[in-house]
């Protein structure tokens, strides 16, 4: 890993976000949103779980190619009568004559085996390819810990985006209907048409239609951050105003571009994936491939039988018998023919390991263009930034020019509320713009590998201001502004003049 990269990107998330809320008593700040993430996100469980599983396969690769030891034992007893007819030659005739006969036995065994494998091309490449598996899967869960810190990072900003084009709009729509009671003021008086007045109230009806719509967008976005962390939350902590913008350092997109090519994990992930299919070839290969194994056992059996035959009057007791087995020696099995099946699963192997390999350039390609991008992202994002704070700047003095030549009458009743629309629109592009800004910052650390979450703490300890993100009661009555004052009734005619 590129240690300056590193530490410059760092420096880089770090002043990005440079931002603050006051603490509530029930606020929360990044490092505790991530950690209830970290906690309840059930995207990072799954990955954990799956890492844990996957651990397991080199274990299981090593289990085939140690000694394989198995014992058995058992009691049996066997109950048996019947009747048995043979000719018999009696007083010189020749005659039937039954036997009954009784038999009971009672066995032991035991066993014990042992199995060795000494040469087994599969076996090995098992191992192997289990190696390549486990690699994967840690580079696949480190993977989901730094998109865990890329997500909560998105879905945390777009509280706060949402925030302030909430406050944004209702601003306008205070303004809106400041100007509208104006609006009533002058026709009350003469001074303009009722034209006047409809432009201005329905002005102010489209400002209370998108405050509503900010509204359902704040809570929207709350739903989706609860969907990472389980929870709701009342504050967060936002960018204080003067947010510095860092340029990323080193200021080369190249070397963002090589960085992430050596780190990015999910491109790491998917060369080991490829590893894993080339694995598979060598061990579905290994099905024409003979195998050789040492085979040791021992076995012992005991019997005891019980014998009585009526007709001979023979009675026999506890006939006993045992026997004690040693068995060692070399085994080799030779494959010889499986109907095609061993070609065809070399075959399905082979295309596989294909199919890998173009997956790891489509995801070499993807890493190289969300680099790129993130890094023009941060680059475009200051001067984004920066241009919409000076046109936010522009449209306020530009809206108190207009509001103050309609007071003396040089600019009308449309100027005003379009200048007024203006600043609206300068406010809320002014605030999105700062945090898909700090986004980037992540997203090109993230494409770069660099995304460390133990490294939230560090930004966290910047964060100094609280603000109320909570979308409050969602009914009619809390969604819905209150409705403008109705219109009053025009002048009265000037009296008749008297000749």
């Amino acid at each position: 890993m590129h240690r300056a990269v590193r530490t410059s990107s760092l420096a880089l998330l770090c002043a990005g976000f440079a931002m603050g809320l006051p603490a509530a008593a029930t606020a929360a700040n990044f490092a505790k949103v991530y950690q209830d993430a970290l906690a309840n996100d059930p995207t990072f469980q799954q990955a954990h779980a799956n890492y844990m599983a996957a651990r397991e396969a080199r274990p299981e690769a090593w289990s085939l190619l140690l000694p394989q030891i198995s014992a058995a034992a058992g009691a049996t007893w066997t109950h048996s009568s019947g009747q048995i007819t043979q000719p018999q030659v009696a007083n010189g005739r020749l005659a039937p004559y039954p036997f009954y006969s009784t038999d009971s036995i009672g066995a032991n065994q035991w066993s014990l085996n042992l199995s060795q494998t000494l040469f087994s091309w599969t076996d090995w490449m098992n191992l192997k390819a289990a190696n390549s598996q486990v690699a994967q899967a840690q580079a696949t869960y480190e993977a989901a810990e730094q998109n865990l810190v890329l997500r909560v990072a998105t879905g945390y900003f777009n509280v706060l985006a949402a925030l302030d084009t909430l406050q944004a709009q209702q601003s306008s729509l205070e303004a809106f209907d400041l100007q509208l009671q104006q609006a009533n003021k002058r026709y009350q008086v003469g001074l303009i048409a009722i034209t006047d007045v409809e432009q201005a109230r329905a002005a102010r009806d489209t400002a209370a239609a998108a405050v509503i719509s900010a509204k359902q967008s704040l809570a929207r976005a709350q739903d989706q951050l609860e969907v990472i962390t389980g929870r709701q939350y009342e504050t967060l902590d936002e960018p204080e105003a003067n947010m510095p913008l860092v340029m990323p350092t080193p200021a080369d997109q190249n070397q963002w571009v090589h960085t992430s090519l050596q780190q990015n994990l999910t491109l790491i992930a998917s060369r080991l994936a490829a590893d894993v299919a080339r694995d598979n070839v060598r061990v579905a290969f290994g099905g024409h491939l003979p195998t050789l194994s040492l085979i040791a056992s021992r076995t012992f059996n005991s019997a005891s039988t019980h014998e009585s035959i009526v007709g001979i009057n023979g009675s026999f007791q506890g006939l006993p018998s045992w026997s004690n087995d040693r068995e060692i020696g070399l085994e080799v099995s030779v494959p010889i023919f499986s109907g095609g099946g061993t070609y065809a699963r070399v075959h399905q192997a082979q295309y596989q390991w294909i199919a890998a390999k173009d997956a790891m350039e489509q995801a070499s390609r993807s890493t190289v263009q969300q680099a790129r991008d993130a890094y023009l992202g941060v680059i475009s994002g200051i001067a984004h930034v920066q241009a919409l704070q000076q046109a936010l700047t522009s449209s306020e003095t530009a809206y108190r020019a207009t509001e103050a030549g309609y007071r003396v009458g040089t600019q009308t009743e449309v100027d005003v509320l379009n200048a007024l629309s203006t600043l609206v629109q300068a406010r809320t592009n002014y605030a999105s713009s700062r945090y898909s800004y700090i986004n980037s910052v992540v997203q090109l650390r993230y494409a770069a590998g660099t995304l460390d979450p133990n490294e939230v703490q560090a930004i966290d300890r910047l964060l100094t201001k609280s603000v109320s993100v909570s979308p409050g009661a969602i009914t009619p009555e809390a969604m819905t502004p209150p409705a403008p004052a109705p219109t009053p009734s025009p002048p009265p005619p000037p009296p008749p003049l008297k000749p």
